[in-house]
Order: structure tokens, then sequence, then C-alpha cells
């Protein structure tokens, strides 16, 4: 992740305690047992695990956003190439995303749902904003 960065604070403990190691490692290694960590395109890795009964979230980068996961890791062009494979699985999809025209236009064949949220993480304070929450178009 580019600018990103470990805070500390003076006035509180370190979040890490090596004396609470062993148990924070058991927790891990029981929610995680049966989990396999991929590495791939998202395009790659859909077509690899689409079939009826699967469910892929999707989280790209905010419209308008599209180097803050680094350069090149997702385009503008890649929302359009995104919306045409979500479009053909077997499976299906919940995606969340900020809420533009462009996205509303590339999805408008799924269901939309505006979402109310607060963006926190800058210095500023914080901000309400809409999003979409954006779902495989229900068949009747």
């Amino acid at each position: 992740m580019v600018g990103q960065s470990f805070g500390v604070a003076a006035d509180r403990p370190a979040c890490f305690n090596l004396m609470q190691l062993d148990p924070m490692l058991e927790a891990v290694h029981e929610r995680l047992s049966g989990v396999v960590i991929e590495c791939q395109p998202w395009g790659a890795f859909i077509r690899r695990h689409d079939r009826p009964g699967t469910l892929f979230y999707c989280d790209p980068p905010y419209w308008g956003n599209e180097t803050d996961y680094g350069r090149g890791i997702f385009n503008r062009e890649d929302f359009t190439a995104l919306a045409g494979t979500l479009r053909q699985i077997k499976g299906h999809f919940v995606l969340s995303i900020n809420d533009v025209p462009e996205i509303r236009k590339l999805f408008a064949w799924a269901s939309i749902e505006e979402v109310q949220t607060t963006y926190s993480i800058s210095k500023q304070a914080a901000k309400r904003a809409c999003e979409l929450i954006i779902t495989s178009a229900t068949q009747g």
C-alpha cells in the first residue's frame, strides 16, 4: 500500500503485546483454518471460481481513485470489464462502490441500493456520503 503508515501514541500502550502472541496466533489459526489465499488478477480469480452458488464480494477502488492501491493495479477501463464479467457469472456478487453516474450506468442491469456512510479516515472532520451496494439482479 502506497502512503500507508503505522501510528504510535505516547498516551497509550502498543497494540502489539508479545505476551499475547500465543493466544492471538491460536485465534487466527482457528479462524483461517479452512481459508485458501490466492494472489491473481480479479478476472482470473472470478473465472476460476465461478459456479452456481458462489458469492463474490467485490471492493474495487472508488471511481476517481483508481491509483489508491498503486498505479496499474486497477484502471478506469477495469470498471467496464468488471461490469461485463459480473453480468455473465453463474454465481452471485455483491459490490460496494462510491455513487457516481458512470457506475450507475455501467451497472444499470443489476440491483443497486443506496446506503449512507460516514468517511472518517482522513484528518478532516468526518463527512457523510452515499455509496452503492450493487448485487446480482434478482431473478423472478
